[in-house]
């Protein structure tokens, strides 16, 4: 694969091309959607529903877990569909097809830096400091990439032989940030359910993926044991992800 590294690039490139290089407003695009979700949740979840976040403002409290939900979801919603969308390029030129999808990502990086960047101007407003919890950063984001690419590798693989996979990718976008813990604290599901239901909330990667980088970044309380088990998934996810892609690679342009 790593001969194929200029591919890799054209395609990224190519990407945000397409996502920025025609547009007014460019880079802003990246903060428009998060910044209008976040002003609802502020509506909805803080004003009507009273959520309580602690001593954290609930402003910084959602956007931190919209940060790395913009980058889930634009991973998945451009990975999984990657492959279909590539079709014509697959049927005329051999090269590693898993280039595809892992090209997605760099799109996403671009879009999450920006979002981080606003998140940290607003933690400055709040005179919200960063402590030492934040050497756990590096970790969390490689739990982000990891979550993010193994479920959209799963899925654009499964979408080239069964095409209803397509339309089940926005499904789980839109059901996935209302399960997971985006515009609310974990703690808010946890101690409200029964105890065997703690675990199953965690069988969410994305559980104790915004858990881990609220910690790396407000110093929220977690519970060490829900990250593994959340981490625990996502790694199976991407590893068996990668399996199944390098599996049927070879018959993917027959079914394209």
């Amino acid at each position: 694969m790593f001969d194929f590294k200029d591919l890799f690039w054209a395609l990224s490139l190519r990407d945000y091309r397409v996502r920025y290089a025609q547009t007014i407003l460019g880079f802003a695009w990246a903060l428009i959607q998060p910044l209008f979700t976040l002003l609802i949740f502020i509506v909805v979840f803080e004003k009507a529903a009273k959520i309580e976040t602690g001593p954290y403002p609930y402003a910084i409290f959602a956007l931190s877990g919209l940060t790395v939900w913009s980058f889930f979801s634009y991973v998945l919603s451009q990975s999984g569909s990657s492959i279909i969308a590539s079709q014509d390029m697959i049927k005329k030129i051999y090269f590693p097809r898993i280039i595809i999808p892992l090209s997605k990502s760099i799109v996403g990086v671009i879009d999450f830096s920006i979002t981080m960047f606003f998140l940290l101007l607003l933690m400055l407003y709040y005179n919200q400091p960063l402590s030492y919890s934040i050497i756990s950063f590096p970790l969390a984001i490689i739990l982000l990439v990891i979550t993010s690419l193994g479920i959209g590798i799963w899925f654009s693989a499964l979408s080239i032989r069964f095409r209803d996979f397509q339309h089940v990718i926005p499904f789980v976008v839109q059901i996935g940030l209302y399960i997971s813990p985006v515009a609310y604290p974990a703690s808010l599901i946890i101690d409200n359910v029964p105890n065997w239901m703690d675990f199953m909330y965690y069988l969410n990667p994305m559980a104790g993926t915004i858990d881990l980088f609220r910690y790396s970044i407000l110093n929220s309380p977690i519970n060490e044991n829900y990250i593994m088990i959340s981490a625990a998934i996502a790694l199976v996810l991407f590893s068996t992800s990668l399996v199944y892609f390098l599996k049927t690679e070879k018959s993917m342009a027959d079914y394209v």
